[in-house]
């Protein structure tokens, strides 16, 4: 499929650009992860196919930090999300540590282009200020779903004089900004693996385009940073595609040509659900931790819903860039299936590696991020022998343990308990700030208080869970060891092994978490 370019435009007005723009007539495609938790592999995932693309037509792959949502963004997950990128090989030619001149590449960064633009919609009546209270909205929504109507603002603040917007904004009333759209008709645009997309104007929301905190969202932010940096091809997921009417809406009322749209299929679990953590680990951290090459992971993106011409499933980075072809993209959703990726892991360990180089790269997994070095405190106090290390420090280089429902016999408490032990643990980790064994045994503790346990008996699913057995090392600094990543996945296997929890139980258990505070 040759590369096509949507040739509608609709041209209301001009804008005088703050900055620097790029020539469209290079091809140029961009990730744009938002730092609001664990690098997930749908992100290396979308990342692997934009870098393929650009690199195909000979252009350029940016890399751009969403992080205008100032309080879930933080340091910590921007790191995880540029450090896990790296490991795969999954480098950028322009973005943060690699500047061009189409940066800043971080969102909050480039307040003031954002600011810039807004003006410019104000003034040319394709925006307008909002000042509705959020009590007004609930009650606005509560309404349409009783009346079953389309939910989405009702156009209430359209109607405000000028006078009334500048009075308004003068005594500090709290408000936002938000598009205008038209009325009537329907939105058609192109996409590369699509067609024609059409979806009516009427089930289009007044997006809020910049918050009462003055900061812009996702959709703003997204198509004026996109314009700005050249970027000709949006390759992202399909859970995107009922928001492009607000961006190419956004494209037109600027006078700006729209990039060339492509939405790929969503990754799926083995039961056609979308991919998510509650059903698979879909932090790339976890399949760094747990040994897996980071060659054999991009790879096996690489096929989840493309294939080589050969039909070879193993194939390398450079060899995918070489041979890619977009239109070889099957709209069907990938499976993601964990135990496919082990076996093409096994492929690369045995005919990608010599002895050495599978005794060194298994050495240099076994002491990343100085894990050995916070192991051994823990050994030394137990251990006689260094033979005796295997048994006692297996548990940190193990993967997910295996157990049977005896290893949960407990004088005190029944399966009821511990799943419920198991689960609210989960969600504290899941929730902490920071992650060290302070903080970590500050939840145990208080989660024991909170269902009126004696610690060692809340321990003991812990125990069994994170080292297979009662008594081990501490389970307090064998998780603050072994991380978020590795000890969901031991939890969630335990959890499961109790029997699991339904989706009525979950929504039990969840209310009940809820009223702890």
């Amino acid at each position: 499929m040759g590369i096509t370019r949507h040739s509608r435009i609709i041209c209301a007005f001009n804008i005088q650009r703050p900055v620097k723009t790029r020539s469209m007539t290079e091809v140029r495609t961009r990730i744009a992860p938002s730092p609001t938790g664990d690098p997930h592999v749908g992100t290396a995932y979308i990342a692997l196919f934009n870098r393929c693309f650009a690199h195909s037509q000979g252009g350029k792959f940016i890399l751009r930090i969403e992080d205008t949502d100032q309080q879930r963004s933080t340091g910590k997950s921007e790191q995880d999300i540029l450090e896990s990128l790296r490991w795969l090989g999954l480098d950028w030619d322009e973005g943060p540590g690699r500047e061009g001149d189409c940066g800043p590449y971080r969102q909050s960064d480039r307040t003031h282009i954002y600011r810039q633009h807004i003006e410019a919609l104000l003034e040319a009546g394709h925006a307008f200020h909002c000042f509705c209270t959020s009590e007004r909205l609930d009650e606005l929504r509560k309404q349409q779903m009783v009346d079953k109507q389309q939910l989405g603002y009702d156009g209430h603040c359209l109607g405000l004089t000028q006078e009334e917007v500048s009075n308004k904004l003068a005594s500090g009333i709290p408000h936002v900004i938000r598009m205008k759209i038209p009325e009537h008709g329907e939105c058609e645009f192109e996409d590369l693996l699509r067609g024609t997309v059409s979806i009516a104007w009427s089930q289009v929301d007044m997006q809020v385009l910049i918050k009462s905190d003055g900061l812009p969202t996702y959709h703003f932010a997204n198509v004026v940073d996109d314009h700005l940096m050249g970027i000709s091809h949006v390759i992202r997921g399909e859970e995107w595609i009922n928001s492009v009417p607000k961006h190419v809406q956004l494209y037109r009322s600027f006078g700006w040509r729209e990039p060339v749209f492509c939405h790929m299929p969503l990754l799926r679990n083995p039961d056609k659900s979308k991919l998510s953590k509650r059903k698979n680990p879909t932090s790339i951290n976890y399949y760094r931790d747990m040994g897996y090459l980071p060659e054999a992971v991009v790879n096996y993106l690489g096929m989840m819903g493309w294939s080589m011409p050969s039909g070879e499933e193993k194939f390398s980075l450079a060899e995918m860039e070489s041979s890619f072809d977009i239109s070889r993209v099957s709209l069907g959703g990938p499976i993601f299936d964990v135990e496919k990726l082990s076996w093409l892991n096994g492929r690369y360990l045995r005919e990608n590696l010599s002895d050495g180089e599978f005794a060194a790269r298994f050495l240099q997994w076994a002491t990343a991020g100085g894990r050995l070095e916070r192991v051994v405190p823990l050994l030394k106090e137990r251990v006689e022998r260094f033979t005796d290390v295997v048994g006692l420090g297996s548990l940190f280089i193990d993967g997910v343990i295996q157990l049977q429902a005896e290893n949960f016999k407990h004088k005190q408490l029944n399966d009821e308990t511990m799943v419920k032990i198991l689960q609210y643990t989960l969600w504290r980790l899941e929730a902490l700030q920071s992650w060290d064994r302070d903080a970590i045994e500050s939840c145990f503790q208080e989660l024991a208080s909170q269902l009126e346990l004696k610690i060692r008996d809340f321990l003991f699913p812990l125990f069994i869970v994170i080292s297979g057995k009662a008594v081990s090392t501490s389970v307090i600094e064998s998780v603050a060891i072994l991380g978020l990543d590795i000890s969901r996945a031991r939890i969630r296997h335990g959890i499961e092994v109790l029997g699991g929890v339904s989706n009525k139980a979950a929504k039990r258990l969840e209310s009940e978490f809820q009223k702890l505070g």
